[in-house]
């Protein structure tokens, strides 16, 4: 299994080794092409000169976190907003998780649980839950008992829906037809 998205080579191998990498790839993941969302850890690691810990952004002065997230390119077209979420995120996973983003699956007793975990963490309604879930079972193998129902739609195989289905450029085409499929219908 592995993450191969269309993005630099070495902003996916950074996805694939950092879970804190793919956490803040997926938050970022909202009202912004899934390129750049998904690239913004490996930017993020540039900038800073260094791979950061969760503990590490935790702590980061907010003023100076924005900053960075908003020089050109921005990490995000809400850089104040996403700075912020990504921030308390590491926070949660410091003060809950150990400092380790993989943390929050790894203990999961369930796929319910695992869900539960995931949603809780900031700008994760129950569709993004869904779809981290769906991501760490079909490109991780974090596949805990009953993962797939916990993934909602976007947990059974042959499915092009989310970010969890991309492995090459035909399924990104895919997934990109159902998401204008989905815009389409919520406009009727």
């Amino acid at each position: 299994m592995t993450l191969n998205l269309p993005i630099d080579a070495e902003a996916n191998k950074l996805l694939q080794r950092s879970p804190l990498a793919l956490l803040v790839g997926m938050i970022l993941d909202q009202q912004f092409p899934l390129e750049r969302a998904f690239s913004a850890p490996y930017e993020l690691s540039r900038r800073l000169g260094h791979e950061p810990t969760a503990e590490e952004l935790a702590d980061f002065d907010p003023e100076a976190l924005t900053a960075i997230f908003a020089t050109p390119p921005a990490l995000h077209r809400f850089p104040k907003a996403m700075a912020a979420r990504v921030q308390e995120a590491c926070r949660i996973v410091v003060d809950t998780y150990g400092g380790e983003a993989e943390n929050i699956w790894t203990g999961a007793a369930d796929g319910k649980d695992l869900y539960k975990r995931v949603s809780a963490l900031p700008g994760f309604g129950k569709q993004k839950a869904q779809i981290f879930v769906a991501l760490l079972g079909k490109r991780f193998g974090v596949r805990p008992e009953g993962w797939r129902e916990a993934a909602g739609g976007y947990g059974p195989e042959g499915t092009y829906k989310s970010v969890a289905d991309i492995v090459d450029a035909a399924a990104l085409v895919k997934v990109r037809e159902y998401k204008q499929e989905m815009k389409a219908a919520a406009k009727k």
